[in-house]
């Protein structure tokens, strides 16, 4: 008897988790619409509320609405995004569905199930003091309004568990590349092609001796890659290009790779007469380094174990997260604890439903590990 009211239990806790799920992918949330993402924060702090009894803070940083719950003063930050990069009408080709224990839909994957996932976790908790919730609205973009918001939030806190979904095969993401994008603008001279081009300085000429002088600062022995991607030159066709500009995609495993790269791309020379180089922006987040993810991912291990779970593996990543941010001011961070599935960004998007209790329960016994001074 006990064993089957455990079982109806766990259906229908995990019924009401997909029905959570839903009910945020059917939100549409493309970043850079406000609007959009100010109705997704709507249904996000409504869930919260009806799932942890409390309403969350609501802010509104460069029309960009972010949500926090804070337990006491924070010691464990529970960190996600409700943001996707799925624009507006996307669900009508990809409508929220789940067939044979598959979960789809836009931004199911990436993260919306690790909202619901980490407020249901935190709801289980029997002691919520020293947890924050905190889910952001532009990660996607970079998190260019939340970022100064997570730092603040992460600073002094034991730990930092982030809510992205899972590498292949529900692997913990241990440590993540620093980001960097850089503009190089190159300026030239314009002048006829046909009637006096040797009057000109050919921006697009020199453009590709950068772009070569660039692409050749990556380090493969490293992990660093450093690419170049968007191209713009020229007015006319028929006119020498008097400027160019290209973007560059830096990804580094450790900041002393982020570092050397920046070095050199601000020291680049010219090579034709009278051009001239500039360099805009730069690193937008340190590199989630392995030290900063060994304690936490040895605590979730060993948490895993207890539970009866699988053995879990722990990967490094390209990709960027907040993660980065919190690791990047020295608080202890482990990623990837949200969904298992695959698709992030793709028309295959989809979660493992049978996954997600356990990543639930995982959560929620490494926050009440960590605010039992086990995290350290």
């Amino acid at each position: 008897m006990t064993m089957h009211a455990d079982v109806d239990d766990a259906v229908s806790e995990i019924d009401a988790v997909v029905a959570d799920i839903g009910e945020l992918v059917r939100c549409e949330s493309p970043s850079a619409d406000h609007e959009a993402v100010a109705r997704s924060a709507e249904v996000v702090a409504a869930l919260g509320e009806r799932v942890l009894g409390v309403a969350p803070e609501r802010i509104v940083v460069d029309g960009t609405t972010h949500l926090r719950w804070r337990f006491g003063a924070p010691r464990v930050l529970l960190l996600g995004h409700h943001d996707t990069v799925w624009p507006i009408g996307s669900l009508q080709r990809h409508p929220f569905r789940v067939d044979d224990g598959v979960l789809r839909g836009p931004g199911c994957f990436d993260m919306k199930t690790g909202v619901v996932m980490a407020l249901r976790a935190v709801a289980a908790l029997q002691d919520r003091d020293g947890v924050s919730i905190l889910i952001t609205g532009d990660e996607e973009l970079g998190s260019p309004s939340s970022r100064a918001l997570i730092e603040a939030e992460a600073r002094g806190c034991a730990a930092a568990l982030v809510l992205e979904a899972s590498a292949d095969g529900g692997a913990l993401k241990t440590a993540r590349k620093g980001v960097s994008i850089y503009r190089v603008h190159v300026t030239g001279r314009a002048a006829h092609a046909g009637l006096e081009p040797d009057r000109g300085v050919n921006a697009s000429v020199e453009a590709a001796h950068l772009i070569l002088a660039v692409a050749a600062l990556g380090d493969r022995d490293a992990g660093t890659t450093v690419t170049p991607t968007l191209l713009h030159a020229g007015t006319a066709g028929n006119t020498v290009p008097a400027a160019a500009s290209f973007t560059v995609d830096v990804r580094a495993v450790t900041r002393t790779e982020q570092d050397r790269v920046d070095a050199a791309l601000h020291a680049l020379r010219t090579t034709l007469p009278g051009a001239e180089v500039s360099i805009e922006d730069g690193p937008r987040s340190a590199p989630m380094e392995p030290i900063a993810s060994a304690d936490l991912f040895a605590r979730a291990r060993a948490l895993a174990a207890d539970l009866g779970q699988p053995p879990l593996d722990g990967v490094a990543v390209g990709g960027g997260s907040d993660g980065n941010h919190t690791a990047g001011i020295g608080v202890p961070t482990l990623d990837g604890l949200g969904a298992v599935g695959g698709g992030a960004h793709a028309d295959d998007e989809h979660v493992v439903v049978g996954m997600i209790l356990d990543r639930i329960a995982l959560v929620r016994e490494l926050v009440a590990d960590v605010l039992a001074g086990g995290g350290r």
